[in-house]
């Protein structure tokens, strides 16, 4: 079921300067938020203080069984740079089944050796329903913990009864941010970099200039891939927007996106550990930002822009929320 009820929102912030490096200083009356193009009063203000909770999320199955070494290993990483001193962490394991390999807990040597522990799996990959028991289990975390998901992983699905849509729009509706780490070698290399800019629109926003390709529904994806470019803001809003919907390409940076994390491609084994280094820096340098929505429309999508009082920095929050007609 989808959740319609909001009390307090939270938009994570990430702050960059011109030169890409993170922005530390920043008060609260720095920060500007608005909720559907209104400007909303902001009740708390948090640099990476209020203690993690991490639904750690391990792709298990056959297919990265060259990879699961380096997975075993990063276990330490986890509680030494991500968790913090008051951190807890749950997690989940998945292939053809997913299991909750450890609630909540903040024992690091208990969180060291179930990651240590993995073992492979069959060569399912149920990418979605796995991140849906995670957004479960930080559902009944305190509203005064950071809420976040880590998946190591494929950015592949196979047989999830969930629609990734519908796991994203609870995700955001529980003020969850996603962080990815991506397995898949091979996708990393034939991907590239992502794309930044996007193609000028020559027609109103959610219509289309063009007939649809020849047996493919017509949506965000299919136009922007027919263009040689991919707005992954705009496709992981309308993929929230049409819960019933899962995700061709890109299903772990739709997620991030979605929610305001960070998605980081691996090319080698080794490279598995500055990417949770990455991650681990960008939760301890996040602003969080409280408020409650006013002046907007009680359902449909709600988007969040936050701008900052600084010349050149940049900002990165996730993109909106959605609410369900009753």
């Amino acid at each position: 079921p989808i959740r319609v009820h909001v009390d307090l929102v939270n938009a994570p912030v990430v702050v960059h300067d011109a030169t890409g490096e993170l922005v530390l200083d920043l008060a609260e009356k720095d920060f500007r938020v608005f909720d559907n193009g209104v400007q909303q009063k902001v009740e708390g203000f948090e640099m990476g203080g209020a203690p993690l909770s991490v639904a750690i999320v391990l792709e298990t199955s056959s297919r990265i069984d060259a990879l699961l070494p380096a997975v075993r290993r990063t276990g330490i990483l986890f509680t030494q740079t991500v968790l913090g001193p008051n951190g807890d962490a749950a997690i989940v394991g998945y292939d053809d089944d997913v299991n909750t390999l450890a609630g909540f807990t903040g024992d690091h040597d208990a969180i060291e050796r179930t990651v240590a522990n993995l073992r492979v799996g069959t060569s399912g990959a149920r990418l979605y329903d796995a991140l849906s028991r995670a957004v479960g289990l930080l559902r009944d975390r305190p509203a005064s913990r950071r809420r976040v998901i880590v998946t190591l992983a494929e950015a592949t699905d196979t047989g999830s009864e969930e629609k990734l849509g519908a796991v994203l729009c609870e995700a955001q509706l529980a003020n969850i941010t996603i962080y990815s780490v991506g397995l898949s070698s091979t996708a990393a290399e034939m991907r590239g970099p992502q794309q930044q800019n996007t193609p000028i629109a020559v027609t109103p926003p959610g219509t289309f200039g063009l007939p649809p390709m020849p047996g493919t529904p017509q949506t965000p994806s299919t136009e922007q891939q027919r263009a040689g470019n991919i707005d992954l803001m705009a496709l992981a809003v309308w993929i929230v927007q049409h819960v019933n919907e899962s995700a061709g390409a890109h299903p772990l940076e739709l997620a991030t996106v979605a929610t305001g994390g960070m998605y980081q491609s691996t090319l080698r084994d080794k490279s598995i550990e500055p990417a949770i280094d990455r991650i681990a820096g960008e939760l301890h340098a996040q602003y969080t930002l409280s408020y409650r929505p006013t002046g907007a429309d009680p359902t449909g999508y709600h988007e969040i822009k936050v701008s900052v009082d600084r010349r050149g920095a940049t900002v990165r929050s996730r993109p909106g929320y959605y609410l369900s007609p009753p």
